[in-house]
């Protein structure tokens, strides 16, 4: 796939936590097959951009096919620490599924087939190995409040909204379900789902389903400071760290405590924990190995 390289300049520095990360001073733009989806890579960070303001990022089959690509190229890349999903539009950041997808004249075993992006588009974030931030501003809603949820964090700006109206037109938010009920308490949860209305950020912090709340005008800074706390950290131990976080959660508790405990002794087999404690005795920035 082809990518174009320009230097950009940056008042801060300091990258991912490597001398050789912190002398990079390139952003990398790749381009996927459709303009509905932005991806660039600059100091370790990754940034997926929904880009069809006129559907107001409608999860059109190709815009999902985006979505999915971007992710897996941020997978394969060695030099991505850390993954930022945000909107380009002002006021939405996505407003879920087409709708017209469920009336349309087409087979039900097409309509079945189609649904498919979703299940691989979810999977492959939680499998990703590397921290996710969603950038919510604006509506965050149906599907693309499932994709959000698959992240590992959500900021949102101010005035953000999120919801499941699917019932309010006939259908079921069920291809996001799981994702709520493994994210949001069981009775919000029931209510998101049951009677279809918006909650505004606060109440959506207040539900657990984003991590922290700012003014609008705040919102790229603020992920911009996470992104750049993620992408410090070791690569090794935040895949194993993220890995075991996925795996453990619907494992019974002794089966749970027998896996961390394996995942320790990994853990500890690696040149990055070394590092890490040495640094932090030596009173030093850790140079990690990713091994």
């Amino acid at each position: 796939m082809p990518t174009r390289t320009r230097t950009q300049h940056s008042r801060r520095r300091r990258g991912p936590g490597t001398a050789s990360a912190r002398a990079r001073a390139a952003v990398t733009i790749r381009r996927v097959p459709t303009e509905k989806v932005l991806y660039e890579v600059a100091e370790g960070i990754a940034t997926i951009t929904l880009n069809d303001p006129d559907t107001r990022n409608a999860l059109s089959p190709e815009l999902l096919g985006g979505l999915i690509e971007s992710f897996e190229s941020a997978r394969e890349d060695e030099q991505v620490r850390c993954v930022v999903l945000r909107s380009s539009h002002e006021k939405t950041f996505s407003s879920g599924a087409n709708l017209g997808g469920f009336s349309a004249d087409a087979p039900l075993v097409h309509k079945h087939f189609a649904t498919d992006r979703f299940v691989g588009l979810f999977k492959l974030i939680g499998e990703l190995g590397k921290p996710t931030i969603c950038a919510a501003g604006g509506h965050v809603l149906a599907g693309a409040l499932g994709i959000a949820l698959a992240c590992d964090l959500i900021v949102a700006g101010e005035s953000a909204s999120f919801g499941t109206p699917e019932i309010n037109v006939g259908a079921f938010p069920f291809m996001i379900m799981a994702l709520i009920y493994r994210n949001v308490p069981r009775k919000k949860a029931n209510e998101l789902l049951l009677i279809g209305d918006r909650i505004g950020a606060q109440e959506a912090l207040a539900a657990g389903i984003v991590n922290r709340v700012v003014p609008d005008g705040e919102l790229e800074q603020a992920v911009a400071e996470w992104a750049r706390k993620l992408a410090s950290k070791s690569p090794v131990i935040m895949r194993l760290g993220k890995e075991a976080m996925r795996r453990q959660l619907d494992m019974p508790l002794d089966d749970a405590l027998d896996y961390l405990r394996a995942q320790l002794s990994l853990a500890q087999s690696t040149e990055d924990i070394v590092e890490g404690v040495s640094a932090f005795f030596e009173k030093r920035e850790p140079v990690w190995k990713g091994r």
